[in-house]
């Protein structure tokens, strides 16, 4: 049975503070497997991009943000022109215009 809210703000909190608490999990799933990847210096460009694409989901919030810096800078190594493809969909996904005005 799904939950009633007096107000839509009610809502609206309660959808924020569930999107928080996923980022967080999601932090937890994806730090160990990034993690491996360095420490084993992994070349598995599947795996690599597979993590890349899950944490651009997260990498709004300060710890995805970590996690994909810390990929990309590895992966960075092992093929540029695919890195900097994923931080130009960082940035059209993430960033907002107040921060790319002079």
């Amino acid at each position: 049975m799904p939950e009633s809210f007096d107000t839509p703000i009610d809502a609206i909190f309660h959808l924020a503070q569930e999107l928080k608490e996923l980022e967080q999990r999601a932090i937890l799933v994806y730090e160990p497997i990034v993690n491996t990847i360095i420490s084993n210096r992994s070349t598995d460009v599947r795996q690599i991009e597979q993590m890349l694409d899950g944490l651009l989901n997260f990498a709004g919030s300060d710890g995805g943000l970590r996690l994909f810096k810390l990929l990309c800078r590895y992966y960075w190594k092992i093929d540029q022109a695919a890195t900097a493809s994923y931080i130009h969909s960082y940035r059209d996904l993430w960033d907002n215009e107040e921060s790319n005005s002079p």
